[in-house]
């Protein structure tokens, strides 16, 4: 008999679980880093660092390339991923998850003077 109650109460939590909702993810905070903020906002010969800090933040990497000029890097990764639902795993069918993930680096190289001599993007999904 406790057998029995033993399954029926698993049963029912597992129904539980895989039944209940799941929690709302809150959106992160959108980046500035996009191409087209970089396109719009980075002038070469014109925009300075402090312009680019107030855009971008801090950079991920500053280095001085063979120049002498100094070099700033800003890097931006994400990655989305759907999982199978519960039915489908229930019913036994095959369910494919996807995933996504993308990548976006941005190099500033400076003049003397702190303003953009030129910059590069890289881009890429997968």
């Amino acid at each position: 008999m406790t057998k029995i109650i033993t399954i029926i109460l698993f049963l029912g939590v597992c129904f539980v679980y895989t039944c209940a909702p799941m929690p709302e993810v809150q959106p992160k905070q959108k980046s500035n880093l996009t191409v087209g903020m970089v396109k719009t906002k980075i002038v070469k010969g014109e925009t300075n660092q402090a312009e680019v800090m107030a855009l971008f933040g801090a950079p991920n990497l500053v280095t001085i390339n063979k120049n002498d000029n100094e070099v700033w890097n800003y890097s931006k990764m994400s990655f989305e991923s759907g999982a199978a639902a519960a039915s489908d795993i229930w019913l036994g069918s095959r369910a494919l998850a996807t995933s996504t993930t993308s990548s976006f680096d941005l190099i500033l190289i400076f003049d003397d003077n702190d303003v953009v001599l030129d910059y590069s993007i890289i881009s890429s999904s997968y």
